[in-house]
């Protein structure tokens, strides 16, 4: 274990927290329409946000790559690990055919995100910049890398709704 990133850790969900604690104050029209639960499950999900990469499964990887001696394939694994137990990310919703009749062995279908991992995962996106201080760096990032996000295309569109009312409240601020 590393006290390097440890601290890393910490920082990075409590920023998380911060960003989420603002959205749900601020993001009126991205949360309308959720029912109770769904409310519910997003102060809980960022509750527990990012506790798989505590787990043995991806700790020592993660600490080795960004603290230490990298290896590629521990970090991949732990990489593939956190993505499959942690559905606010992209890559969670994405199904690759194995049906042997598509010719195309690499065919990637996006499936719609639940609006709570889609939240969570703009809340993780923008931790970011409450790190940085920069509030608006979320979007520079987004715009440079939106490209190589696949996203089901109504998964794409609330997103990007989302993204737009946090710039305009911030505006408002």
């Amino acid at each position: 274990m590393s006290k390097e990133y440890d601290e890393y850790l910490d920082g990075h969900i409590g920023a998380v927290e911060d960003a989420a604690l603002w959205m749900c104050g601020h993001l009126h029209a991205a949360f309308d329409g959720l029912t109770t639960v769904e409310l519910m499950e997003f102060g809980a999900n960022v509750c527990v946000h990012d506790a798989s990469k505590r787990w043995s499964e991806e700790y020592d990887a993660y600490d080795a790559y960004f603290y230490g001696d990298k290896d590629e394939d521990a970090f991949n694994r732990a990489w593939l690990h956190h993505i499959h137990h942690n559905p606010h990310h992209w890559q969670h919703w994405l199904l690759v055919s194995d049906d042997g009749k598509s010719g195309d062995p690499d065919k990637v279908t996006a499936l719609e995100m639940p609006k709570v991992a889609a939240l969570e995962m703009v809340a993780d996106w923008w931790s970011f910049s409450w790190r940085s201080g920069n509030l608006r760096e979320v979007f520079a990032w987004y715009e440079e890398h939106k490209d190589g996000i696949i996203l089901h295309e109504s998964t794409r569109e609330y997103v990007e709704s989302v993204l737009a009312e946090i710039g305009d409240r911030l505006e408002e601020e």
